[in-house]
């Protein structure tokens, strides 16, 4: 059997290609709302990030979506994308824990 194409995306932080998975996709609809994606499936512009603590900060400091969305991203987004990739982060660390 043909193993299975792995979706890779790039993390706008990093600037590295990663597995579709390993990433939550944030948009920015028509009316220039900016919401994360966990579904990758929300009509509008989209930017992916890696799903590590570290990532999400880095991203917050240089205001990296302000850029790739050409629009000014409050930072209360930063924050809820901060905690959302914690969130993520703290449950892939205990279901791995979990499988051993």
């Amino acid at each position: 059997m043909k193993p299975r194409k792995i979706p890779m995306r790039k993390d706008i932080v990093t600037g590295e290609m990663f597995p579709k998975k390993d990433l939550v996709r944030v948009v920015r609809d028509k009316e220039g709302n900016v919401n994360l994606d966990p579904t990758s499936k929300a009509n509008g512009r989209g930017a992916y990030i890696g799903l590590d603590r570290t990532i999400a900060a880095e991203a917050k400091k240089k205001h990296i979506f302000d850029q790739a969305f050409e629009m000014k991203i409050p930072d209360e987004f930063y924050d809820e994308l901060i905690a959302y990739v914690d969130h993520q982060q703290a449950r892939r660390e205990l279901f791995a824990n979990a499988d051993k």
